[in-house]
């Protein structure tokens, strides 16, 4: 077993995604160091988590996604040096579960690392990401709660820094919990930097060019795909919630449109200010390990005056779908002329196409195939 496992919780929204990109890009440069991200590929890590969570869906999953969990212990169970385990969904464990996940990792020394940001952005940026992910809950009902389902992602489950803590320090003592709190004035490369010297890996030579910045969609954009949300069917998959609606359409057409920024309502900015406060309170009764400072937790005094999601027009949300409708008409005349420039083309016609095949079907009811 490897001598040492650290388990990376997230919160959700903290750089995950950077860190994730990285650590899997220099994956076999990490072991050579001796740091063992397990598993066949990313998606593993997720998989995993959905186990250890158990989430009822895991059961009629496909095999891969059950066996993740199994995989990855095998695989540390025979690697030397220290593993590492990283997706932000484990933050929404319970301590039941999380004990039964370092039970699992016994043989080796666990480590937790929880990365974490001022509540205010966070919120603000999870809510989107819950729109990503086909959610249609407006803001201003969004995280009204504190969920008991551990399945349960996008709220103050797994937003809430002291809670996530205390759920866990069921499994990982204090003194061998590290908190890594983002600054937000540092460079991108920093959280990089300090997530390696808890890991104690070197962070130099890692390469960093295929890391990129979530970035947020503007207020307008938000609403917009809240509404198409609302009127989507047949897309519950997580496949297609990843490929079509979270990249295809916010992430490639909507962040681009580098829309205004916005801020909830003033009581659920208070609230993010109060759990900000309770957060820094608590790590500050524990010897938590603390990687970064405490003040960066909480919600800054002073705000910047932003719109509210609940003063967008049904005209402004109109304008961005009309030009959304252009930008894809144009997607589906490059895909198809894409398709007709490829081997096996005829006339300017794909000899596979839906409505050839259409007709051989027919013919064949027909009697009359060639």
């Amino acid at each position: 077993m490897s001598d040492r496992v650290h388990v990376h919780i997230g919160l959700p929204k903290t750089a995950t995604s950077y860190l994730q990109t990285i650590l899997w890009s220099n994956r076999a440069l990490l072991r050579d160091r001796g740091v063992v991200v397990p598993g066949a590929e990313r998606r593993d890590h997720l998989w995993a988590s959905r186990t250890v969570r158990e989430d009822p869906h895991q059961a009629k999953a496909p095999e891969r996604h059950r066996t993740a969990w199994r995989r990855i212990v095998a695989e540390l169970e025979r690697s030397p040096g220290n593993g590492l385990i990283s997706h932000e969904f484990f933050a929404a464990a319970s301590g039941e579960q999380a004990q039964a996940m370092v039970a699992a990792l016994s043989a080796a020394e666990v480590h937790l690392v929880v990365t974490a940001r001022e509540p205010l952005g966070l919120f603000t940026a999870s809510w989107q990401e819950s729109l990503k992910n086909g959610d249609t809950t407006p803001m201003a009902e969004y995280a009204r709660h504190e969920s008991s389902n551990p399945n349960a992602i996008w709220n103050w489950r797994t937003l809430d820094l002291r809670l996530v803590l205390e759920r866990w320090a069921q499994a990982v003592p204090p003194e061998r919990t590290h908190v890594l709190v983002l600054d937000p004035e540092a460079p991108r490369e920093d959280v990089w930097n300090r997530f390696a010297g808890i890991l104690g890996t070197d962070p130099d030579g890692v390469d960093l060019t295929g890391s990129f910045p979530n970035t947020s969609m503007g207020v307008v954009e938000a609403e917009t795909l809240r509404r198409v949300n609302v009127s989507l069917r047949g897309f519950n998959k997580a496949f297609d919630k990843g490929v079509y609606i979270r990249t295809f359409l916010a992430d490639d057409r909507l962040v681009p449109r580098e829309g205004e920024r916005f801020w909830p309502r003033p009581d659920q900015i208070e609230e993010c200010r109060r759990r900000g406060e309770d957060a820094v309170a608590y790590l500050q009764s524990a010897a938590y390990h603390l990687v970064g400072s405490p003040d960066h937790l909480r919600v800054p005094d002073d705000l910047e005056q932003r719109r509210l999601p609940d003063s967008v027009s049904d005209a402004e949300v109109a304008g961005v779908a009309v030009d959304l409708v252009a930008t894809m008409l144009g997607d589906v005349r490059r895909l198809r002329q894409e398709r007709e420039r490829r081997p096996g083309t005829r006339g300017g016609r794909a000899s596979g196409s839906p409505g050839r095949i259409r007709r051989r079907l027919q013919r064949l009811r027909n009697g009359l195939s060639r």
